[in-house]
């Protein structure tokens, strides 16, 4: 990697110093602080945005970290940062899973004109390198990508390596951070009377009544995987059990189950 080589060895210790200190964040402001810190040094940005979920067809939640003003997680709007987001991933997957750096003129990073209207679009058109690097999920199927913006015209060519580097620390950092307010509002959403009914006569436990009702939100495995933050291997033992409860072999047959059951006890 060309970037430990650019390193003395003072230099290694302090960035060895500088990422152990990712197991100290808790939130937010700890995220920004860190960042804002030391890593500056290595990976220099102004805009750091993490994205997370299924790029191809599912969901993506995502976080904005950032010292500019109004550059924030809860003023963004989803429907334009996630196409942004989906098109970075698919560059990178196309490029075999390795970091890299994107240059741009005096228009900056814009893909959506709605993306103008809020602080981040302003922002962004400021902004004129970026580096991307991701982390694929095998185990939880939740993929992640992050990208780090820069004002800066033109970095060093170590950024990429650098990203690299710092990216399992990064993402580590991030995962320790609860949710934001509005995330969590849109990862929950109050389950109806019928799941209640069926789960309650099925005996299905708390989990298997989130999944079923997800299940008849018409989500995938790998979407409900995501809104509850488990792995999708753990959604399938879940749909498994559940099944076998009900006495059904597919989804259709589950949520088929949800009319009859809450009409009987309704009567």
């Amino acid at each position: 990697m060309y970037f430990f080589p650019t390193l003395s060895a003072d230099e290694l210790q302090r960035y060895h110093r500088a990422v152990t200190r990712s197991s100290e964040v808790r939130n937010h402001f700890d995220m920004l602080e860190w960042l804002q810190g030391d890593i500056q040094r290595y990976l220099p940005h102004d805009i750091l945005i993490a994205a997370w979920g299924d790029f191809e067809q599912g969901p993506i939640l995502h976080d904005i970290i950032s010292p500019l003003a109004g550059v924030r997680s809860r003023s963004s709007n989803a429907q334009t940062v996630s196409p942004m987001m989906r098109e970075l991933f698919a560059r990178w997957n196309a490029l075999g899973k390795r970091s890299f750096a994107l240059h741009v003129g005096d228009g900056g990073f814009l893909l959506d004109q709605a993306l103008l209207e809020h602080e981040l679009g302003s922002a962004l058109k400021r902004m004129r390198y970026a580096t991307v690097h991701g982390i694929v999920d095998e185990r939880g199927s939740h993929d992640c990508l992050y990208v780090s913006f820069s004002a800066t015209t033109r970095l060093g060519k170590e950024e990429p390596g650098a990203m690299a580097a710092m990216l399992p620390y990064i993402d580590t950092a991030l995962r320790q951070v609860s949710h934001l307010p509005h995330q969590n509002k849109t990862l929950a959403e109050p389950a109806g009377a019928a799941q209640v009914v069926v789960s309650q006569h099925y005996h299905l436990t708390q989990r298997e009544h989130e999944v079923l009702h997800w299940v008849a939100k018409g989500k995938t495995n790998i979407e409900i995987a995501l809104i509850l933050e488990i792995s999708a291997f753990t959604v399938k033992n879940h749909m498994q059990r559940m099944f076998k409860k009900l006495d059904v072999s597919n989804r259709a047959q589950a949520v088929s189950k949800l009319v009859p059951v809450a009409g009987r006890h309704g009567n």
